[in-house]
């Protein structure tokens, strides 16, 4: 009866395959593949190295390097007027944390070449009191006015409108060659470049909480009644101590991760000879230890109910540097438990009703080490595929930037009011004081926006940049193609082996690289090809919905959204096919689509079990991955809070500890991914050769069963009782 109800779907999804005594796995004797597409991707490279060369003649690179002035000059390079000048000062930093500077990049105020940073407090009010009794405070001053202007009796209003000379300038220090105010909180007290005292425009001595207030007040009066300074400065200060902390521990991070390496490593190697027994233990051992953050969460929460201050929302008290603050607020505790119930139940649904497919999964997983156990090779292959990856995001970046720095400088006008018609037109910061501008638009400055032209090469920039992101998204699909079709021949190399390990051929993944280059790249680079097109039309996409987050057209925002939710499941379709084209193609050597369509009926005849593997599979090893994040990141939690006794002098001081724990933990979790990816293309490409396995041989002495036992056991039962296995 089962090979009847079978038939239909076997015929309509091709016949299986025929027993073939001379197949030993990996086809040897191959021809090249999909060579026009092999050819129109080397031709792509080839444009893509002109394109990059195009842009580094037309780039500049002391652009990236060096920051530019208000007129477009570079600040610190050799041969210009300002080869002594290496740091930038802004007239009013205020006006660059607003949002019109992060939409359009450009910072509303004048910007100057100096020497050194200011270290004083001064106001122009205040020099122009101090004139008459003192002038080496103007002498001070004139420094960070613009070159050639000497008059310290102009008024305050002409000053402010021909912006002249700074309002006022404060204490600052450099911070990627620009100066940034020097305000710093260093246990619990206010100071400035490490001192708490500092003397003003008139040489008075007030402390640095007054200085600041000072500041405050004349930002404020500036602005017109609208405060900011304090936010800049304390966004400047939480960036300053995220930087120091990286750099007091950044070695330590490295050390982390090498831990994290070596886990995942031994993890691996464990999961050989104890796979069942070690993935329940992780399983049971996850839901353990959520229940136990539950319990902990509810304790948290019933503790500060009630308390005086706990009650406060997360809301109400805004972002804050030191996250104990959010600690003592009972809604903290309670959004941890709900979040936690949710993966609880999420988790222990998905056992109780996939139970039977665990065992599945778990017993290919046990193959898969064994396979890994035979090639180690393979767990070092994702160097080699972060190093392509590696290289691509370099070129791209370079090619990105030096684009981007192509031409002349080009400014723009920008308002002090939003309204204002000459808003965005170019202009010419010589002149632009002699202009009508100022007189329409009070206010508006020239200042420097972008490098770009009027030639035919600029006009085309915006396109050459698709361009440049649309082969970057093909190269580095091309790399994790070339990935996993290596390991896939690899490990197709084992299942096929009769008598493991003497049959497996020497140097499987060696051979299976050389293949793959040889006579594949065509078709790599064709699968490759389709994912990056689909891949470039969602991030055009994303970019349409940036842009009509504001738009009062609903449909138009509803149709943007199915899109997106489209292409979303599209991406994922395509990468599951290629995925195992790949390991057809690294098996029969035949071309892209030839490939894909052989995967996909055998696919949809062995449905029920591709549903078994499929996110079964995947939730056991993303369980291993939290496992081995979980356990480097709670390692290194107790390392840089200082609660391991006998190192607890070797942590660094830091001012947040999570900033090198959230970087060892992610970091880690990239680390076991890559492990794991192995492991999961190990687990993909047996199962395909298990279903060819099951269709070509019946287990019989004339022809047996590539598989193992243990392996035939516990999938080949679909075969007796299909309807046991659909359940």
């Amino acid at each position: 009866m089962a090979r009847k109800s079978e038939t239909p779907v076997a015929s309509f999804y091709g016949e299986p395959r025929k027993f073939d005594p001379a197949f030993k796995g990996p086809i040897h004797n191959r021809h090249c593949t999909d060579v026009v597409c092999c050819v129109i991707f080397v031709v792509v490279i080839l444009g893509y190295i002109a394109l990059g060369t195009v842009a580094w003649i037309h780039g500049d690179p002391r652009k990236v390097a060096y920051p530019t002035d208000s007129y477009g000059q570079f600040c610190g390079q050799h041969g210009t007027p300002h080869a002594n000048k290496t740091l930038l000062f802004y007239f009013n930093i205020l006006k660059c944390a607003s949002p019109a500077v992060l939409i359009k990049l450009q910072c509303p105020t004048t910007q100057l070449c100096v020497s050194k940073c200011p270290d004083r407090f001064a106001t122009y009010i205040d020099m122009q009191y101090s004139y008459r009794s003192n002038k080496s405070y103007w002498e001070y001053y004139r420094q960070f006015c613009k070159p050639g202007f000497n008059n310290p009796r102009k008024s305050v209003s002409e000053i402010l409108r021909d912006e002249d000379c700074p309002s006022m300038i404060v204490p600052s220090r450099p911070f990627f060659q620009r100066c940034f105010p020097d305000f710093t909180t260093r246990n619990g007290i206010l100071t400035v470049a490490n001192k708490t005292t500092f003397k003003d425009g008139k040489g008075k001595t007030r402390n640095v909480t007054e200085l600041r207030q000072a500041a405050n007040h004349v930002a404020t009066i500036q602005q017109g009644g609208k405060s900011g300074i304090n936010g800049v400065l304390d966004g400047r200060e939480v960036g300053m101590k995220i930087f120091e902390d990286y750099a007091n521990s950044w070695h330590w991070i490295l050390i982390g991760l090498v831990i994290a390496m070596l886990v995942s490593l031994v993890f691996i190697l464990i999961l050989r000879f104890t796979a069942g027994v070690l993935l329940w233990l992780i399983i049971f051992g996850v839901i353990g230890v959520i229940g136990y953050g539950i319990w902990h969460c509810y304790w948290e929460f019933s503790t500060l109910r009630g308390r005086p201050g706990a009650d406060v929302t997360i809301s109400d008290i805004g972002f804050q540097t030191d996250f104990r603050v959010y600690l003592q607020l009972s809604q903290t505790w309670l959004i941890f438990m709900i979040f936690l119930c949710i993966t609880e139940a999420v988790i222990i649904l998905m056992l109780i009703f996939l139970r039977n497919r665990v065992r599945i999964a778990i017993a290919l997983l046990k193959e898969g080490s064994r396979a890994i156990g035979e090639i180690m090779s393979t767990l070092f292959y994702p160097i080699i595929t972060f190093l392509l990856i590696a290289v691509c995001i370099s070129y791209w970046a370079v090619t990105a930037v030096f684009l981007a720095s192509s031409g002349e400088p080009v400014y723009k006008v920008m308002p002090a009011q939003p309204k204002c018609i000459y808003a965005n037109l170019t202009c010419d910061p010589n002149t632009f004081n002699k202009t009508n501008v100022t007189k329409v638009c009070p206010g508006s400055q020239c200042t420097f926006a972008f490098y770009g032209g009027e030639s035919l090469y600029h006009r085309y920039i915006l396109v050459l940049q698709i361009c440049n992101v649309f082969v970057f998204l093909w190269l580095v699909n091309f790399a994790i193609a070339l990935g996993q079709c290596t390991l896939a021949g690899a490990f197709a190399s084992y299942y096929w082996a009769l008598r493991k390990p003497a049959d497996i051929p020497q140097y499987p993944l060696f051979s299976s690289f050389g293949r793959a280059i040889r006579y594949h790249t065509g078709s790599l680079a064709f699968g490759s090809l389709i994912l990056a097109t689909v891949q470039l039309i969602r991030i055009i996409l994303e970019y349409l919905d940036h842009k009509l987050k504001g738009a009062e057209n609903v449909f138009a925002r509803f149709l943007l959204c199915c899109l997106k939710c489209c292409f979303w499941c599209l991406e994922h379709f395509i990468k599951f096919m290629n995925r195992n084209a790949y390991i057809m193609i690294a098996i029969y050597g035949k071309s892209f689509c030839a490939s894909a369509k052989e995967a996909f009926y055998l696919l949809m005849r062995n449905i029920v079990r591709v549903a078994v593997l499929d996110k079964v599979t995947d939730f056991l090893l993303f369980l291993g991955k939290i496992f081995i994040a979980g356990s480097v990141g709670v390692l290194a939690f107790f390392f840089f809070t200082r609660r391991i006794p006998f190192i607890q002098e070797e942590a660094p001081s830091l001012n947040y500890y999570w900033v090198p724990l959230l970087t060892v933990i992610f970091g880690s979790y990239l680390i076991a991914h890559g492990f794991f990816s192995v492991y999961a293309m190990c687990v993909d490409t047996l199962f395909l050769c298990f279903c060819e396995d099951l269709e070509r041989n019946d287990g019989s002495a004339g022809k047996p069963y590539f598989m193992s036992p243990e392996l035939h056991r516990i999938l080949g039962r679909n075969e007796q009782n299909p309807k046991k296995a659909a359940a």
